[in-house]
């Protein structure tokens, strides 16, 4: 069995009045796609900010590579390797779509002021995030402003500033959200490249998507994890249907 890279223990958090997690007890493997699924109001956002280090968490611990990372802020729980797509990112949409993944790997590297003009220039940037926009699927885009890009596209190309960070864990919040059935489709297609790969906590309201490439889900309800398995595990599960896939599913 794969070794445990990520493990929330008693995670809660309070807003007022409203219990938003409470006493989450989770955790991913190293190398498995795990997400996180739940009806609206369920807690998968304020879960997922606790993990990325966006939000401080009333009680209870977060491990990560075996280091307690509770009190950490985000920019230094990326630096080890967690990272959150559509949030840690910042797409300069009158940027060319390689020059934003070129930037992101010029940020890893850890010299962000160099000018940028010379940066253009420079092959140790420019051939990773070649390779990145060839690995989404991007690789033609490559010159052309991101402000031209279809949503689906700039999905594609948060990962790729992701990914261009060499996370050990990726916290996917909703990667197909807004997309067209084609999109979607071409998203669900590129993140199985990445099973086996890379880590994932994936959390989506698309099924088909949940469960044609999770290898566990967790079901949050009102705060509280009620059932974590494999894809047929949850498909089976009555209290699952009756919280939130419907009994039809």
């Amino acid at each position: 069995m794969s070794s445990v890279l990520l493990e929330t223990v008693g995670l809660r958090k309070t807003f007022g009045a409203l219990v938003a997690t409470d006493g989450v007890d989770f955790d991913v493997r190293e190398g498995e796609t795990h997400a996180v699924i739940g009806p609206n109001g369920a807690g998968k956002t304020t879960f997922i900010k606790q993990l990325s280090g966006e939000l401080r968490p009333d009680h209870g611990t977060i491990r990560f590579a075996g280091e307690e990372v509770t009190n950490l802020p985000g920019h230094q729980r990326a630096r080890r390797g967690l990272a959150r797509s559509f949030q840690i990112t910042s797409i300069f949409h009158d940027f060319s779509t390689l020059d934003n993944v070129a930037l992101a790997v010029q940020a890893h590297a850890g010299h962000s002021f160099r000018f940028w003009r010379a940066a253009r220039e420079d092959a140790s940037l420019i051939q990773p995030a070649m390779q990145l926009l060839r690995h989404v699927g991007l690789e033609q885009k490559a010159q052309v402003l991101a402000t031209k890009l279809s949503h689906g596209e700039h999905r594609q190309l948060e990962i790729a500033m992701a990914l261009a960070t060499q996370p050990r864990l990726l916290l996917l919040d909703e990667p197909v959200a807004g997309m067209g059935t084609d999109e979607s489709a071409r998203m669900v297609k590129f993140l199985e490249t990445l099973k086996g790969s890379k880590t994932i906590v994936l959390v989506e309201h698309d099924m088909d998507a949940v469960f044609s490439l999770a290898d566990r889900i967790s079901v949050l309800v009102y705060g509280r994890i009620v059932a974590t398995g494999t894809p047929a595990e949850i498909r089976a599960n009555a209290e699952v249907r009756a919280a939130y896939l419907g009994e039809e599913s």
